[in-house]
This record gives C-alpha cells, sequence and structure tokens, in this order.
C-alpha cells in the first residue's frame, strides 16, 4: 500500500466517529488489502482513479463514480469524456435521463465492445408491485437497454416508506430478498446486489441484520450525529463487509462559497474538500457523484486524485459552519428528524431534493417527479412542516420548501 494513502488512525477516531479503522483482516491475520494507488490504463496511456475495496466480497473499485441523469444531450459527451479522464465506475438506472440514459450506455458499449469489462456497471429498479421478487424478471430488461449480459452491482432503486410502503424495511432482512440475490448472483447476470437508501437509517441497520446484501448507497454528509442512529447502522453494515457508496454529497452544499481561506491553502475548492471529508471515513468505499458538466467532473477527478490523508478534525467543522450558514433546501440524509418523520406521510426528502434540483440545476424533470408523488406526500400541515424544521440539525425550513414546491410545480 502507497504510505501517502494510509489512513490516519488519530484524524478518524477524532473527526469522522466510531468507524472501524480496517476493512477486516485475511486468514491468518494479514491486514486486507483496502486501498489503492491510482493506476494506469497501459492500453490508453490514462490515470485511473484510487480505488477502495467494496465490502467483504466486492471488487477494488474507483473512489468515484459518474453518476446519473444527465441530460440526454449531454450524456453521449460525458460518459466519454469520462473514460477519456479515467473513470471506470459507472452509476445508472431505468428511469434516468428520462428512461432514456440506459440507450446511451447501450450505444457506447456497441461502439466500443471492449470497454464493458473494463469498467464496474451498477444499475437500479423499482420493484414497487411485488418486492423483491420482481427483479428476476426485471434485470433482463436491465440487460437488454443497456446492451450488456451481466451487472457488477444491482440494486432496488430509492428503497424508503414513501416508495414502497412501511413494511419495506423489512426487506433487507427478509428471506425472500436474500433468495432473490443469491438467485442472482447464480444466474451470472449480476456479480453483486444491494439497494440505494432513501429511507431513515433503519434500512441501512435491516441490511446489516439481514447480513447477505454486499452493498448499498446512502445518503451521506460527513456531519452526521457521532454515535447516532446513522453512525451506529454505517458500523454495523461495515461490521458485516456490506460495502457503501455514499451519495449527495454534495447536493446539501450548492450554495456554500465555492473557496474559503482554509482550503485554498491545500489546494482544494470548498466542493473539493467535501468529497475529502467523506473519503476521511474508512467505512465509504467510493462516491457516487452527480456531473452535470465536464468541469464539475475534472474538479471531482483532480479531488480523488489529490486525497492522502483524512482531513483534519478543525477542517471538517469549518466545513460544516459553512454548510450550515448557507441556505439549504436538501436533507443531507442525518437522522435528527427521524422522530417526526415517522409521525407525516409527507415525503419531505423528495420535496426537498426535487426543489434543490430544480433551484440549482435547472432541473427540467422536477415538477414531473414531484407530481408523481402521492398526494398526501406532497401536502402536509403547517405545524407538521414546522415540527421537522425545528427537529432538523440542519435548520432545513420545510414550511419555505414546500411552500416554494407548490409554487414552482403547481
Amino acid at each position: 500500500m502507497n504510505p501517502d494513502n494510509q489512513i490516519s488512525r488519530r484524524r478518524i477516531v477524532q473527526g469522522i466517529g466510531v468507524a472501524a479503522l480496517a476493512a477486516g483482516t485475511v486468514r491468518g491475520g494479514e491486514p486486507a488489502r483496502t486501498e489503492a494507488p491510482a493506476g494506469k490504463d497501459q492500453a490508453n496511456g490514462v490515470k485511473l482513479l484510487p480505488t477502495r475495496k467494496l465490502g467483504r466480497n466486492g471488487p477494488m473499485v474507483p473512489m468515484l463514480a459518474m453518476g446519473g441523469d444527465m441530460e440526454a444531450t449531454s450524456a453521449p459527451g460525458l460518459i466519454n469524456r469520462a473514460w477519456a479522464s479515467g473513470m471506470r465506475y459507472f452509476d445508472t438506472a431505468q428511469k434516468y435521463g428520462r428512461a432514456q440514459e440506459e440507450e446511451t450506455y447501450r450505444r457506447w458499449f456497441a461502439a466500443h465492445p471492449e470497454r464493458r469489462e473494463e469498467i464496474f456497471l451498477v444499475s437500479k429498479d423499482y420493484p414497487t408491485k411485488q418486492g423483491p421478487v420482481e427483479l428476476l424478471e426485471m434485470i433482463d430488461k436491465r440487460l437488454k437497454a443497456l446492451g450488456t449480459d451481466y451487472l457488477d452491482l444491482y440494486f432496488i432503486h430509492q428503497l424508503c416508506p414513501e416508495v414502497y410502503g412501511a413494511d419495506s424495511v423489512h426487506w433487507p432482512k427478509s428471506d425472500e430478498y436474500r433468495r432473490v440475490a443469491e438467485t442472482l448472483k447464480a444466474s451470472g447476470k449480476v456479480k453483486l446486489v444491494g439497494f440505494s437508501c432513501h429511507g431513515g437509517p433503519e434500512y441501512i441497520q435491516a441490511a446489516a441484520d439481514g447480513g447477505f446484501l454486499d452493498a448499498l448507497m446512502v445518503q451521506y454528509t460527513p456531519f452526521y450525529e457521532r454515535g447516532g442512529a446513522f453512525d451506529r447502522a454505517l458500523t454495523a453494515c461495515h461490521d458485516k463487509g456490506i460495502g457503501l457508496i455514499a451519495m449527495k454529497t454534495l447536493r446539501h452544499a450548492g450554495n456554500v462559497p465555492k473557496r474559503l481561506p482554509e482550503f485554498e491553502k491545500l489546494g482544494l475548492t470548498t466542493h473539493q474538500a467535501l468529497l475529502q471529508a467523506v473519503w476521511s471515513d474508512p467505512r465509504i468505499s467510493a462516491i457516487c457523484n452527480s456531473v452535470r458538466n465536464f468541469d464539475q467532473m475534472k474538479s471531482s477527478i483532480a479531488s480523488a486524485h489529490g486525497y492522502k490523508a483524512p482531513l483534519e478534525v478543525s477542517l471538517v467543522e469549518r466545513l460544516k459552519d459553512a454548510v450550515f450558514a448557507a441556505r439549504r433546501t436538501l436533507c443531507p440524509g442525518c437522522p435528527s428528524c427521524d422522530a417526526k418523520v415517522a409521525s407525516t406521510a409527507f415525503a419531505y426528502r423528495d420535496v426537498a431534493r426535487y426543489v434543490t434540483y430544480f433551484e440549482q440545476d435547472n432541473y427540467g424533470q422536477s415538477r414531473e417527479l414531484y407530481l408523481a408523488l402521492p398526494e398526501s406526500g406532497r401536502t402536509a400541515s403547517r405545524a407538521e412542516l414546522e415540527a421537522l424544521r425545528d427537529a432538523c440539525a440542519f435548520g432545513i425550513d420545510y414550511p419555505e420548501i414546500a411552500a416554494r414546491a407548490e409554487r414552482y410545480f403547481v
């Protein structure tokens, strides 16, 4: 292991929480290989991104993934630029790009068939009618749409009570989902199985309790409550060998100043520093980063190559102060308001996300996504919204967000 990439035990313990510091040991007591410096694509001379082990049974994956849901017109160019820039982890889903993004990948693989074996490819689906068992039929549709005969990782998309019902919290530890995961992997169509989590930490904990899933994608902020339910659930999954991929890491920081003196000295923009704060948690294998243009991609890639050691505690705290001071619309996924959330059907995470997409990215599908929510998910009393706001550690103004959603989308 490159000594520049070794994780500082003192910094992690003091600054990032109660994470397990090693990803495990192999038989005989020797440390497992959990992190590796950037390699090189010998055929193309491209510097690849540094990698980390994805859980106990997964491969070494790049620390940064090319997130999906790109605009259809820009997606082909962005995918090509990502490949040429050394990215080898690509994340997509059935609904991305108005359900057209998979077609972009199908054409890309048809034009460059040799690239399929060189990348880590993820897709997702919505088994909303029958639950996990639907994945056994859905996988064939995903493979046909993508023009490949296997996925490296297959997720249930957006697992949360608002989409799948209250009972879905039990799926990650159910015998049905276990059998589905085993069948998918035995078929050779899927190497790894998991879900992207839009629910609370109880979903992450359920995955740890079940112990059979390979990886989760979780809404992650480096400012979570140390020792809280989210933190404990991450550690439980990590201890079970379940790979953890961070998402939505920059969404709550859209209005944070681009540059701050403390990070200028390190050659980092604020957003690059936020990515490095996430990588400072050794439980996190990779960040799935949504990309809208090449400048964003280039900045994130530079942050991955520049990561050498966990950020100091004081710098993480400075980031937290900057984020809290900025105008916030997106729930960062911390557990502070979970008790209040359980008392309302209001889809607060989704509504906040669609408003954020609309305001920060001028994202045209936000209205469609909002109106697709059930009426109960779009409606809440003033008292309920104020209770959510008051319980939020970030002070997100849910009454104002709900009002803006009505103004923008109805």
